[in-house]
C-alpha cells in the first residue's frame, strides 16, 4: 500500500515505514502529524486516484529531525567587468517517518 502526499510544494510517494525529507515543517521533534493533502492511494483492490485530493484519507507521519541540508555555494560571475559575488545557502528541511496510511 502506497500513498502520494504533497507537501511544501511537493510530491512524494511514500509507504508506511518510509523516512523522506520535506520542506521544513513548524512542528516539534517527536511529535505525529498528519498529512490530509493526498493524490493517490493504492490499495490491495486497485488505484484510488482524487480530484483533486482522495476523501478521508491521511497519513500519520512522526518528525524524526528539523535540520539543515548541506552547504550549497551560489556564484555570481562576469568577465572583464571586476564583478564577483559568492554567497552560501543551507536549505531547512524535516526528516519524517511514515508510521500508517488511512484510506
Amino acid at each position: 500500500m502506497y500513498a502520494v502526499v504533497v507537501t511544501g510544494g511537493k510530491q512524494y510517494r511514500v509507504q508506511e515505514g518510509d523516512v523522506i525529507y520535506v520542506e521544513k515543517l513548524e512542528v516539534e521533534v517527536e511529535t505525529s502529524i498528519e498529512l490530509t493533502n493526498i493524490l493517490a492511494v493504492c490499495k490491495e483492490d486497485g488505484l484510488v486516484v482524487g480530484s483533486p485530493v482522495v476523501e478521508g484519507a491521511k497519513v500519520v507521519a512522526k518528525v524524526l529531525e528539523q535540520g539543515k541540508a548541506k552547504k550549497i555555494i551560489v556564484f555570481k560571475y562576469k568577465r572583464k567587468k571586476d564583478y564577483r559575488r559568492k554567497q552560501g545557502h543551507r536549505q531547512p528541511f524535516t526528516k519524517l517517518q511514515i508510521e500508517k496510511i488511512e484510506a
